[in-house]
């Protein structure tokens, strides 16, 4: 448990330790030798003590082995000299993980890189509960990288019914991954701020053909637009010209003027027209 202490101000001490230095040459030039060899020792081991912390820092002090507190204000201090002082910053601080190569739901080798940012919330935590807590945050949100792929598919080709997929929902794909990585780190008193994904993709062993894949889909997804369009249209045209009696089809002519309605509105490439000089059956 992390313990706040106040301790003495630097500045006091310093005076201290300025007045042992004339009380000590005075010790000796009277001889005093005791005296004043006791006060030079007392000079010597004051100075150690000192030290100075600057806005979100802190120092965990620990005496022989036990810890005796935290220093978390900002000035000018002194404490026991014989105290054992682990500097640790507060500031707010982020790294960027490298692409990861981890399986998705579905199995597909994916590359994911993560952006993390976080702060030491509790230094005792951070110093006594684990050896180093910077490595500890990188293999523990490695770790959540590969837990929280795997709940959700890369995209929905594959799984039609999923709500969330790494691609698509990335709100509720970030919120996951931050949730997964804060309970890692709480262990080591870490506070995870934000973390997000940076990028994704799939692995280079399968990104061809995935994209081969996802071009298919977009090609068939537009065809059926493009003919449930032209269907509405000749329905349409068809309705009319019998409504205003422009012209009466017989089931034939109809049937080759649907074809050929559809034809030139299904068609990826421009009509040529055809010029009949002949008879409308012919």
């Amino acid at each position: 448990m992390e313990k706040i202490t106040k301790p003495f101000s630097g500045y006091l001490m310093v005076l201290v330790a300025i007045a042992l230095i004339p009380a000590t040459a005075f010790s000796f030039i009277n001889e005093i030798h005791i005296l004043g060899l006791v006060l030079g020792v007392a000079f010597i081991l004051i100075l150690p003590g000192f030290f100075t912390l600057q806005p979100n820092k802190a120092m965990v002090l620990i005496l022989f082995g036990a810890y005796k507190g935290t220093v978390k204000a900002n000035g000018f201090f002194w404490v026991n000299p014989f105290m054992t002082k682990n500097k640790i910053s507060l500031r707010v601080r982020n790294f960027e993980n490298k692409p990861l190569k981890v399986n998705d739901k579905i199995g597909n080798p994916v590359m994911v890189g993560t952006i993390v940012v976080w702060q030491v919330e509790d230094t005792f935590k951070a110093t006594f509960e684990v050896e180093d807590y910077e490595n500890f945050i990188h293999l523990q949100s490695d770790a959540a990288v590969r837990k929280m792929a795997g709940k959700y598919p890369y995209d929905d080709f594959e799984a039609e019914d999923a709500e969330i997929t790494l691609r698509s929902g990335v709100e509720d794909v970030n919120h996951s991954l931050e949730a997964e990585i804060s309970e890692r780190l709480h262990h080591a008193g870490i506070k995870v701020i934000e973390a997000r994904i940076s990028h994704l993709a799939y692995s280079s062993e399968i990104a061809s053909a995935m994209l081969q894949r996802q071009q298919a889909t977009a090609i068939v997804a537009a065809r059926r637009k493009i003919v449930d369009g032209a269907v509405g249209m000749v329905e349409m045209a068809l309705e009319d010209l019998k409504i205003k009696g422009i012209i009466d089809f017989e089931d034939e002519k109809k049937a080759a003027m649907v074809s050929n309605l559809m034809v030139v509105l299904c068609s990826d490439r421009s009509a040529s027209p055809v010029l009949n000089v002949g008879t409308l059956n012919q």
